[in-house]
């Protein structure tokens, strides 16, 4: 399963990309706003850091104005995908932009059937949120199930990429479910490799070294 970052905190990309674990990064403009700087100019540097897909966010709802926005998200890099809501509106722009050779990630997506017009519409990314399907007594992962199922029943290429990512516990279970991808605010990242036992591990392997005098000598 990819792994993309959900921020837009140039700094925090710059650390974890340094990992070489990053796939990607999905941004909006709410994520930008927490850090102050232009959208457009903190989009440009997450592209240089990240070759994978970087997600830009339209503002607008309306086709003309998706069409507008995204022209000028296309003119910063070629690895830029195009974030649309998964609207009739957004469904268009998103059939436009993919004709046009573009990358689109249709995002809000809230049932499986959604995802399926999405696919329809030519997007290379769909957006399903978990979390937030969670917090109104619903199961995401049920979603992810469901739109895993109906893409390989079909074929669709496009990508099932997991959002509103609230623990590791939904880190994994996207990735049994056959997510192709899980955008994981840089919190949740943080914690991937936690695990108390690992600790423990190490701090005896350290303990037992100096013990016997243990060193690795060039």
């Amino acid at each position: 399963m990819k792994i993309f970052l959900d921020t837009a905190d140039v700094a925090e990309i710059r650390e974890y990309a340094a990992s070489g674990l990053v796939d990607g990064v999905t941004t909006n403009p709410s994520l930008a706003a927490k850090t102050g700087k232009d959208y457009v100019e903190s989009l440009k540097e997450i592209c240089a850091l990240v070759p994978g897909p970087i997600s830009a966010e339209v503002l607008a709802t309306d086709f003309d104005g998706m069409m507008a926005q995204a022209k000028i998200f296309q003119k910063i890099a070629p690895n830029i995908a195009i974030k649309v809501p998964l609207t009739w509106d957004g469904l268009k722009a998103c059939r436009a932009l993919t004709d046009g050779g573009a990358q689109v990630n249709v995002t809000l997506c809230f049932s499986a059937v959604q995802a399926m017009m999405a696919a329809k519409a030519g997007a290379a990314f769909i957006s399903p949120f978990i979390g937030r399907l969670d917090d109104i007594g619903e199961d995401g992962m049920t979603l992810i199930r469901d739109i895993r199922a109906i893409y390989d029943n079909y074929g669709f290429k496009t990508e099932v990429l997991a959002a509103s990512i609230r623990s590791v516990s939904h880190v994994l279970h996207c990735a049994l479910a056959g997510a192709d991808v899980a955008t994981i605010p840089t919190a949740i990242f943080k914690k991937l490799l936690d695990h108390t036992l690992t600790d423990k591990g190490l701090a005896a392997f350290i303990a037992d070294a100096k013990k016997a005098n243990v060193t690795i000598k060039g």
